[in-house]
């Protein structure tokens, strides 16, 4: 649930948005982990159609682990909350959902995907809104939101706690977290813990 002490969390952090600031800006760079539309609906299970419909620029830079629409869509009205928003193409399918009557709020730290989540947001007439925050700091107000979505990002958070903490205070009673990330089946070392390049690797 938490990393190493003494494992240099500002370089960690630092690394990570180094790391999506580059998938941002160009997606089709060597990466050591799969990205696109063609991943998200091939291996993921995602519905192309509605993958198509959003532009192809924002979709490039998708880089999901798994899809949390397997465990349902959002409902009309609902407020969603996307944490580690990315590029946008999980709070843009949200916001889909949603509908007019619903409000969708990206959430993520690096400033190179939320610049460009809201210049491909905007025009598409989708109640979403991206706003710079982390895992374990929503910006997002208490007990004001039904559903929190999140894909692989909860696995790059040095202290897992804060970021259930911040879920929980931000949903309303009876709200539903649908999580895609990465678990591991064997405690790691704390030499591997400690390693900064397989975080972030």
């Amino acid at each position: 649930m938490s990393c190493p002490v003494g494992l240099d969390v500002t370089r960690l952090r630092a690394e990570v948005q180094s790391i999506y600031s580059r998938v941002a800006e160009d997606p089709s760079g060597e990466f050591h982990f799969h990205r696109g539309p063609d991943y998200a609906a091939g291996l993921l299970g995602y519905d192309r159609t509605l993958l198509d419909g959003l532009p192809a620029e924002m979709t490039a830079s998708f880089a999901g682990v798994a899809n949390p629409f397997a465990a349902g869509v959002p409902a009309r009205g609902a407020t969603v909350v996307d944490v580690g928003s990315g590029a946008g193409t999980d709070a843009c399918l949200a916001a889909r959902h949603v509908g007019d009557s619903g409000r969708v709020i990206g959430v993520d730290p690096t400033p190179a995907m939320l610049d460009k989540a809201r210049r491909l947001a905007t025009g598409l007439g989708l109640p979403v809104e991206f706003r710079r925050g982390s895992a374990e700091e929503l910006p997002v107000d208490e007990a004001s939101v039904d559903l929190v979505i999140s894909n692989g990002v909860l696995n790059l958070a040095p202290d897992k706690a804060p970021a259930f903490a911040e879920i929980l205070r931000v949903l309303k009673s009876g709200g539903r977290l649908q999580l895609a990330d990465i678990v591991v089946a064997s405690t790691l070392s704390d030499k591997i813990r400690g390693d900064i390049d397989l975080w972030t690797g």
